[in-house]
C-alpha cells in the first residue's frame, strides 16, 4: 500500500509547502509501519477497519515517550485523515472515510499570548546588541517584526523595500499562511538588515537567496536560532523558557497597547482570521484590569502616585489607568465596527460593555 500512500500524499501537498508535504509522507509511512509490525496480514485498503487498526495506531502515538504535545498529535490524526480520504474517493472504497472521525481529533488549548515582561525584553534586547553576530541581528528582527521564526529564515536579501519618501518597509515572503506582506520599519531595523547583509557577505558560500546564510540547511538553521537565545536567556538570569515565538507576542501586544487597531495588527502579523489576533485584546483587557486593581487599593486621593521609572509605558496610578482605558475602549470600538453580526461581533459586544463597567468605576475613583 507504501505506493498508494505515497501518490494520495502527493496529491494533497501539490500547493502546500515542500515542508509540509514532508510531514504528510512522514506519517503516512509511520502508519505503514505499524500496520506491518503489528497487523501484517494487512495488505490491502479494503482490509482496514477503525477497531483495532486505526484505534490502536491513535493509542500507540499517545503512548509515545516523550509524550507528544497535543498540537503534534492533532496534526497526525488530521493528517491520516486527509489521506484516508483522498484515498477513499481515488480508489473506490468509501468505507475509509468513515475510519477517522472528527472526535479523534483533539481540541487545541485557549492559550492567551506569552509576551516577555518589560524587563526580561530590555534585558534579552541589551545581550543581543552587545553579541552583535548573525544570530543576535536576526532575533533582534524577529522582536522588531513580528515575524514568525520560518518567515526570517526565507527573508531574500532584498527584502527592504521604499514604501514612501523615507519610508521602509521588509517585505515578509509567502508564510506559514501562504500569504505574503510589508511590515513597516524604522531606521533601527533598516541597520539591523543592513549588519545582516553585510554578515553575509563574509560566509564561505554565498549567492544562495537568503539573507539568512544556510550551509547546512534551513532546519539546521532555526535550531541554531532557538539555542542562541536560550544562551541569552540563560546569561541574562531568565530561567523560564524563552522562544522566538515569543519575540512575536511582545511585538503585537506592544502594538496595540501604543494604539494600533486590532485591523492594522491583523495585517501586520499576517493572520487570516480576526480571532487570531482577537487574543491580543485579551490580554490588553487583563493590563487594564490589573491597573484597575492597582488603583482601587491605592486611591490617588490617600496615598501618592509611586514614582516610576522615565522609561516606563506603565504608570499604576489612576490617571494611567483612565489612559490604558481610553486607549482599549478606542482600539475595541475601531475593530467592532469592522465585523458584521456574528460570534466574533457579540463576543466584543461584550467585551465592549464589560469594559464600560470597568470604565465607570474608575472614574468614580476619581471623584473628591
Amino acid at each position: 500500500m507504501a505506493p498508494l500512500f505515497r501518490r494520495a500524499a502527493e496529491s494533497l501537498t501539490t500547493s502546500l509547502t515542500a515542508e509540509s508535504a514532508h510531514y504528510y509522507q512522514c506519517t503516512g509511512r509511520h502508519f505503514l509501519n505499524y500496520l506491518d509490525a503489528r497487523y501484517p496480514r494487512i495488505r490491502s485498503l479494503g482490509q482496514l477497519r477503525r477497531d483495532p487498526h486505526i484505534l490502536d495506531w491513535l493509542t500507540l502515538l499517545r503512548s509515545r515517550r516523550p509524550l507528544l504535545a497535543k498540537v503534534t498529535y492533532a496534526h497526525y490524526v488530521i493528517r491520516l485523515r486527509r489521506i484516508l480520504e483522498e484515498l477513499a474517493w481515488t480508489k473506490g472504497v468509501p468505507l475509509l472515510t468513515r475510519l477517522v472521525r472528527s472526535d479523534d481529533i483533539p481540541g487545541q488549548d485557549r492559550c492567551l499570548p506569552r509576551s516577555l515582561t518589560a524587563e526580561q525584553d530590555r534585558l534579552i534586547q541589551k545581550e543581543l546588541l552587545r553579541r552583535d553576530d548573525r544570530d543576535s541581528n536576526a532575533l533582534l528582527l524577529l522582536r522588531h517584526t513580528g515575524m514568525r521564526i520560518g518567515e526570517c529564515l526565507d527573508l531574500p536579501p532584498d527584502c527592504l523595500r521604499r514604501i514612501g519618501q523615507d519610508q521602509w518597509g521588509i517585505h515578509v515572503p509567502l508564510g506559514k499562511l501562504r500569504t505574503e506582506r510589508v511590515v513597516p520599519v524604522d531606521s533601527f531595523v533598516c541597520r539591523i538588515v543592513e549588519r545582516l547583509r553585510s554578515l553575509r557577505c563574509q560566509e564561505p558560500r554565498d549567492g544562495d537567496g537568503f539573507l539568512l546564510a544556510r550551509p547546512l540547511g534551513r532546519m539546521k538553521l532555526g535550531a541554531e536560532l532557538r539555542t542562541s537565545l536560550h544562551q541569552v536567556a540563560a546569561v541574562v538570569g531568565i530561567n523560564t523558557r524563552v522562544v522566538p515565538h515569543r519575540f512575536r507576542h511582545t511585538f503585537a501586544s506592544e502594538m496595540l497597547r501604543s494604539g494600533v487597531s486590532l485591523p492594522v495588527l491583523m495585517k501586520l502579523l499576517g493572520h487570516q482570521s480576526p480571532n487570531m489576533t482577537m487574543r491580543y485584546l485579551e490580554v490588553s483587557l487583563l493590563d487594564v484590569e490589573h491597573e484597575f486593581q492597582l488603583a482601587r487599593q491605592h486611591p490617588r486621593h490617600l496615598i501618592p502616585a509611586p514614582q516610576m521609572p522615565s522609561g516606563s509605558s506603565h504608570t499604576p496610578d489612576l490617571p494611567g489607568l483612565l489612559g490604558s482605558l481610553h486607549v482599549t475602549q478606542h482600539v475595541l470600538e475601531m475593530f467592532r465596527r469592522t465585523l458584521t453580526a456574528g460570534p466574533p461581533r457579540r463576543l466584543l459586544d461584550r467585551l465592549a460593555n464589560r469594559l464600560t463597567k470597568i470604565a465607570s468605576e474608575a472614574r468614580k475613583l476619581d471623584q473628591p
